[in-house]
């Protein structure tokens, strides 16, 4: 293993229940990559993305995060561990201000980086900043998705998992989300992307994994890809 992974996947089989789930799963997340998730509906992103949290733990492989064994390791312990986590559905706390909402989350990374401060994730999403004092749940779905994103920058963390963070919205917020994962990604921050965008993907992700029934089918980079069209034809439909 690199000294410089920050997640790496060896054979991880994962189960929900007796619903088997990731089939030997592997990845390996170098420190300020951008990895994409890409496949259909069901076939193990969103159980990939729990087993690096810790939300689910695997029945066999392993989980290393920083070159620390991270099986079986609570899921705030990972967030700890500088791994924010932003799930599909978004789930803000509703009864509390946007600023409550970024303020709860607030801390320094897990070297003392207090990069991302409320000022900072204000300047990335002005939305937000126009509506401080607004209750979560009062905030378009949209506006929700930049919050939950926001709130997951201020643990300052070393890695962003994003889960379907795109789903659903306008193409214009849409628009302005992939904005912000750029800039993210500028940053230096190891991120792994679900979304169904392929063309975003492709210009934005140094490496694609398409997953099909909890394993990996293809593992490359763009070009690599590109290249195989059929691959995308038959696994994502496009």
């Amino acid at each position: 293993m690199s000294g410089n992974d920050v997640i790496v996947l060896e054979d991880v089989h994962a189960y929900y229940g007796a619903s088997h789930v990731l089939h030997g799963m592997s990845l390996r997340l170098p420190a300020g990559s951008c990895m994409s998730l890409m496949g259909r509906n069901g076939m193990g992103k969103t159980t990939t993305l729990k087993t690096i949290m810790g939300l689910v733990e695997p029945r066999s492989g392993a989980v290393t995060i920083k070159g620390v064994f991270a099986n079986g390791i609570a899921p705030n312990a990972v967030a700890y561990s500088g791994i924010a986590y932003v799930p599909e559905g978004r789930e803000i706390f509703p009864n509390l201000t946007v600023r409550e909402n970024l303020l709860i989350a607030a801390r320094s990374g897990p070297s003392g980086t207090k990069n991302w401060t409320l000022e900072r994730v204000l300047e990335l999403f002005p939305r937000l900043a126009e509506r401080l004092s607004h209750w979560g749940n009062h905030l378009s779905g949209g506006e929700q998705q930049m919050l939950t994103i926001g709130r997951a920058l201020m643990t300052n963390p070393e890695a962003l998992l994003l889960d379907e963070v795109t789903e659903g919205l306008a193409p214009l917020i849409r628009d302005e989300i992939w904005s912000v994962i750029e800039a993210i990604k500028g940053e230096g921050m190891a991120t792994i992307i679900v979304d169904k965008n392929v063309n975003k993907l492709m210009a934005l992700a140094d490496q694609h994994l398409i997953v099909v029934k909890g394993e990996v089918v293809f593992s490359g980079d763009s070009a690599a890809l590109a290249a195989q069209p059929e691959l995308l034809h038959q696994h994502l439909g496009v």
